[in-house]
């Protein structure tokens, strides 16, 4: 449990410096440069997302809460939403208009979606801890970026290619699901 810890607080420091420690941001890219910062910063997010998996793969589950019978089923749907809000912050998108990140509060459905179907140790820490990340770093970057200025949607073709990639990638994950987590998506 311990490095499944060590990896989500890494990954919510590193996430932080941007953020919510600007000056610390400012001071390392003086001393080292811009690309080799952001080599350092995507090298540590690595790092980070290993040390999740081998914590992950090392811990041995105990039971916190019976998640609730309806869980996977939610689970899959809420899914769904998690993946069109992480495609809605890589394209043009009429969803920018109403949520300002729409990747981050992708991660918040992403993670509840999960503590909706695993009521386990190992679970609360990594989908708990990710989703308090995200919950916390929204305003922090609000806050960096100043007034939000809602974009224009664009045309109604370009949203749908959006929509239509973001389902099949949504079902490519949960083919894949079983072999990198061991547990099937699908509700039986």
């Amino acid at each position: 449990m311990v490095w499944l810890c060590v990896g989500v607080l890494l990954w919510m420091v590193v996430h932080f410096i941007p953020s919510a420690a600007r000056g610390l941001r400012t001071s390392l890219v003086e001393r080292v440069g811009e690309n080799p910062y952001k080599g350092i910063f995507a090298l540590t997010l690595v790092l980070s997302i290993a040390l999740m998996v081998i914590g992950w793969r090392s811990t041995t589950p105990e039971l916190i809460y019976v998640p609730p019978t309806a869980g996977a089923s939610l689970t899959s749907m809420l899914m769904l939403i998690a993946v069109l809000l992480f495609g809605a912050a890589h394209q043009p998108t009429r969803i920018k208009r109403f949520i300002r990140h729409p990747q981050l509060t992708g991660m918040v459905v992403w993670s509840l979606s999960h503590l909706l179907s695993n009521g386990d140790s190992r679970s609360l820490v990594l989908f708990g801890g990710l989703g308090l990340w995200a919950l916390i770093e929204m305003p922090l970057i609000s806050r960096r970026e100043g007034v939000w200025v809602r974009p224009y949607g664009p045309a109604l073709s370009v949203e749908i290619r959006g929509i239509l990639i973001s389902v099949v990638i949504f079902f490519v994950l949960v083919f894949l699901h079983p072999y990198f987590t061991g547990v099937s998506p699908i509700p039986r």
